[in-house]
């Protein structure tokens, strides 16, 4: 029977070569001392350990399976008479059953708590199409914490259902660009402005700096935030009868990826299996960092208030158009992934909008599960694959959340069609 790992696991000890160290941006108070004011500290102890498990705290292990988790593996058997597939078996790990509708709260839950031990009366946090901040609420709420948000202006017009369960739970929440910070203010027309990822994480640790009582609980691209991802593929290595030739997710800034893919990838590397699974991220058109973006030092935000990371990114002042998937509107990757991806252990695709909405469509046709417009990345790229493998093929590919709450985007952009 699969039970809820007791240990999160850190890919840092099994990378090919070190990871490239977070740096200070050049002529610059220290950002890296400065992370001190704006981090939960044991997360910052996270992101610097090289141990290659990390223990789960118990309180934070019981709300684990309080809200659900193990997940469960589930095969698409509809999907897969849908596309007369011979032999080829598509599965996915389902963790869109979780509160709030995705993977996110899996980190959420843990820096929640960390900010709680730390004296935090108050978490901020950013978010895109809404997922992650409403994660934040939920654990913030639980644990009797203040709750702020920056949420990417494009998002807080069009994602309203989100918005109001944030508020409904307690949650103050800002469009990005606001008024509430410089780098909100420093927008010329803020009404007009799509807002970005990064900008609501400029937004979001400036707020945080402003009072010693706040925490600033990242949502991704962090390698501690992927560490308590790997919840997700740790249970997956028990619930596999046998090794994928294909393992699948969608990326942002990398967190559901690695929470799915990092346990397999490093029994890979350390010589232990999976050495014919080929593991694929399927990435936006709009913002397509590991098909078209640089391998170099960037920062995570464009004001630079954070450290500078080594990772494929297309600029920290990109941003990229409005999203139907606005949980991907992010203009780099996390390290970790891109060294991957850099080293060739990790394929990228990108996949355009049209594409996404017929997968969307084929899987809640076929299955009886509406995908969020994210997830919907990684069917259409197993959708593609599949079409083309051989018989005995065997592709997984995580499902990190529901689409109920999608239904701006679904109106506004399905296109008829099957895929």
């Amino acid at each position: 029977m699969v039970d809820v790992p007791h240990v999160w696991y850190n890919i840092a000890a099994d990378l090919p070569e070190p990871l490239p160290p977070l740096i200070d941006p050049p002529g610059l108070e220290s950002r890296i001392r400065l992370l001190t004011r704006i981090l939960p500290s044991r997360l910052i102890e996270e992101e610097n350990t090289l141990a290659r498990y990390i223990p789960i705290p118990g309180e934070v292990r019981e709300a684990y399976k309080g809200i659900g988790r193990p997940t469960s593996l589930s095969r698409a058997r509809g999907l897969e008479k849908r596309l007369g597939l011979d032999g080829v078996k598509i599965l996915y790990k389902m963790e869109a059953s979780l509160p709030g509708g995705s993977h996110k709260i899996n980190t959420a839950l843990a820096q929640a708590f960390y900010a709680r031990m730390d004296g935090a009366r108050e978490v901020v946090t950013e978010t895109g199409a809404g997922q992650w901040g409403l994660a934040v609420s939920m654990a913030a709420a639980r644990l009797g914490l203040k709750t702020t948000v920056f949420m990417t202006r494009s998002s807080y017009e069009s994602k309203r259902q989100r918005r109001s369960l944030m508020e409904f739970l307690g949650a103050t929440v800002h469009p990005s660009p606001s008024t509430v910070t410089q780098a909100g203010r420093s927008i010329g027309d803020r009404e007009a402005h799509p807002g970005s990822l990064g900008l609501a994480i400029a937004e979001a640790v400036e707020y945080t700096l402003e009072s010693g009582d706040r925490r600033y609980l990242p949502g991704s691209a962090l390698e501690a935030v992927l560490t308590h991802q790997t919840v997700i593929g740790l249970e997956l290595l028990d619930q596999l009868e046998e090794e994928p030739d294909y393992m699948i997710a969608c990326v942002g800034g990398g967190s559901n990826l690695a929470g799915f893919m990092y346990p397999a990838i490093g029994s890979m590397l350390r010589g232990e299996g999976f050495d014919k699974t080929r593991f694929i991220a399927a990435e936006s058109t709009a913002a397509p960092k590991l098909t078209r973006g640089e391998y170099r030092y960037d920062g995570f935000e464009p004001t630079l208030t954070l450290p500078l990371a080594k990772m494929y990114t297309l600029g920290r002042d990109y941003t990229p158009p409005p999203l139907h998937a606005a949980g991907l509107r992010y203009h780099a990757a996390a390290a970790s992934l891109s060294l991957l991806r850099k080293k060739g252990i990790i394929e990228a695709v990108a996949i355009p909008p049209s594409d996404v909405m017929d997968a969307a469509r084929l899987f809640a046709s076929s299955e009886g599960v509406i995908p969020a417009p994210e997830s919907a990345h990684a069917i259409a790229a197993a959708v593609r694959i599949a079409r083309k493998a051989p018989k005995g093929t065997v592709i997984v590919f995580n499902l990190s959340g529901h689409g109920l709450l999608d239904t701006d985007a679904y109106s506004r952009l399905g296109v008829p069609g099957e895929g």
